[in-house]
């Protein structure tokens, strides 16, 4: 492990939720939650003002409706977050050639192999100078976490949240450790967890203490010697430029169980399809097809095929995916379906469509599916998802407050405005079109670089006194923006891709908000 703090996380605080508020004027400082709105939808990132109520990422939408019935409840624009997410990861990129991200809004970055720190004043200084530039260039907040390792710099963030800055000195790694509950090492989820506190340990001290055979005979020899180390605070991981991924998959939640086996099969074909244009659209190609089906008693089944070499032709996965589901029983109806693709490669290999069923056709390749001109909604049928951009020929850009019986209803409000005024249109009204989102915010003529904020530029001589940790044990570095002790580690989910609206992720624990208050006023749900 390194002599220096010289390795930062960064999570960006409730995501989501953030840019909406930061979008909206007449959400700021009120509940919002943003994920799936229909009756099996799940929330992809609730707003410290909706966890003040007890909703967090992963639960069922309907559930974060009963506990917080007055929250605005909007649907995602991935679209939108990407592009901020893009913003955000420059800014790293600026710091150094060795930035990890793990997720839109979370990233490791190795400061060391970029020169931009290498001691602990020079590590605090940049994780404040980070913050203060991420909030010009976004208007939005991070958490930023500095230690040795990047199992600390996690750590570090998720004790800093929100809007804060924790950096662990080395030496003092064990003192923070101990009294954290066992779930806060990375790997330790809710099974392991219970496993561990039936056996007498719940916390990282007495994990250590158990010792490295004991740990073995609990949970296996793999994860026994990983637990051991990690609760002697050893993580030797590198921060990797690159993170090769693993597998492309699609799946689709639908909201009402579907029996019919036709349709099982079509839907089964049109998942196949768009993760073969996802693969396409990574420049990759993937051995093994993997068909994942969960029924209506939620028990979920998964079904793989492995090909003689790798393949992005779409034909190839239909007919391995149709075959997988052959030998899953779905009579008493699905809930959910998904096709994926993994031993990913760079090269396909062309004589594979001798595995499927059928000959190759003659002519032109198959055409991605795409749905058909005639098969689009008539215009009156339009749909207008809730939180999404609108502009009107009149009123200007504003977004969908809620949508139903043929009206829909828009908030004009821009992110530099103040709360505009709210309108009810027919929903096929010529004069009311989707738009593009708008900058959250604006660029100045002549300004600097996402790395020369003006922001930036004046918290570069911060007082390096503001790195003094005033807790007994050193081992928590507040920044100037309050204190953070050992105890206060929550987190936020990471946000995850657009499957998030329509499928679960895991749980993970709720962060503790600075906000005493419960956010309260509502907007209308569709």
């Amino acid at each position: 492990m390194r002599s220096a703090p010289t390795i930062l996380h960064l999570d960006m605080d409730a995501f989501f939720a953030s840019a909406e508020q930061a979008s909206k004027p007449s959400l700021r400082g009120k509940a919002v939650v943003v994920g799936g709105l229909g009756p099996r939808g799940v929330v992809a990132t609730a707003s410290y003002e909706a966890r003040v109520f007890g909703v967090h990422s992963a639960m069922p939408t309907a559930q974060a409706r009963r506990l917080a019935p007055n929250a605005a409840y909007l649907t995602p624009r991935f679209a939108f977050y990407r592009s901020i997410s893009e913003q955000v990861m420059e800014l790293l990129r600026a710091l150094s050639p060795l930035v990890e991200p793990l997720s839109l809004d979370e990233a490791f970055v190795d400061l060391e192999a970029g020169g931009a720190a290498w001691d602990e004043e020079s590590a605090g200084r940049v994780g404040r100078r980070l913050r203060a530039d991420i909030r010009a260039v976004t208007g939005l907040t991070g958490s930023v976490g500095l230690a040795a390792s990047k199992m600390l710099a996690k750590i570090a963030s998720e004790q800093a949240k929100p809007d804060g800055l924790v950096l662990i000195r080395p030496g003092t790694e064990r003192a923070l450790l101990g009294p954290l509950s066992v779930r806060t090492l990375p790997g330790v989820g809710p099974a392991t967890g219970d496993h561990l506190r039936r056996a007498g340990i719940h916390t990282v001290e007495e994990l250590a203490e158990a010792g490295e055979d004991e740990l073995v005979r609990l949970v296996g020899k793999a994860h026994g010697h990983a637990l051991y180390a990690m609760a002697l605070a050893h993580d030797e991981r590198p921060v990797v430029a690159e993170r090769e991924a693993k597998s492309v998959s699609v799946e689709d939640t639908y909201d009402v169980d579907i029996h019919d086996r036709v349709r099982v099969g079509l839907e089964v074909q049109r998942l196949a399809d768009r993760c073969v244009r996802r693969l396409r659209g990574a420049g990759v190609s993937g051995r093994t097809i993997v068909l994942k089906v969960r029924r209506y008693d939620f028990s979920t089944l998964t079904r793989s095929e492995t090909l003689r070499g790798p393949t992005d032709d779409p034909a190839v996965v239909r007919e391995a995916a149709a075959r997988l589901l052959d030998s899953v029983d779905t009579t008493g109806g699905v809930r959910l379906l998904g096709v994926g693709v993994t031993g990913l490669a760079d090269y396909t290999q062309e004589d594979l469509f001798a595995q499927a069923a059928g000959a190759r056709p003659e002519g032109p390749e198959e055409e991605p599916a795409v749905e058909p001109a005639v098969e689009r909604p008539a215009p009156a049928e339009r749909r207008w998802p809730a939180g999404h951009d609108v502009r009107h020929t009149v009123y200007g850009h504003g977004w969908v407050q809620g949508s139903g019986l043929g009206r829909v209803t828009v908030r004009f409000e821009t992110p530099d405005s103040g709360p505009g005024r709210v309108r009810t249109f027919r929903v096929e009204d010529p004069e009311l079109e989707p738009a593009d989102p708008l900058p959250l915010v604006a660029r100045r003529p002549g300004a600097g670089g996402p790395g020369e904020t003006s922001a930036g530029s004046a918290d570069r001589g911060a007082d390096a006194a503001a790195m003094t940790s005033p807790e007994a044990a050193g081992a928590v570095s507040p920044d100037a923006d309050g204190a953070r002790s050992p105890d206060a580690a929550g987190g936020d989910v990471a946000e995850a891709d657009d499957a998030v609206a329509q499928a679960s992720s895991e749980p993970a624990s709720l962060p503790k908000s600075r906000s005493g208050t419960a956010g309260g006023a509502a907007t209308s749900r569709p």
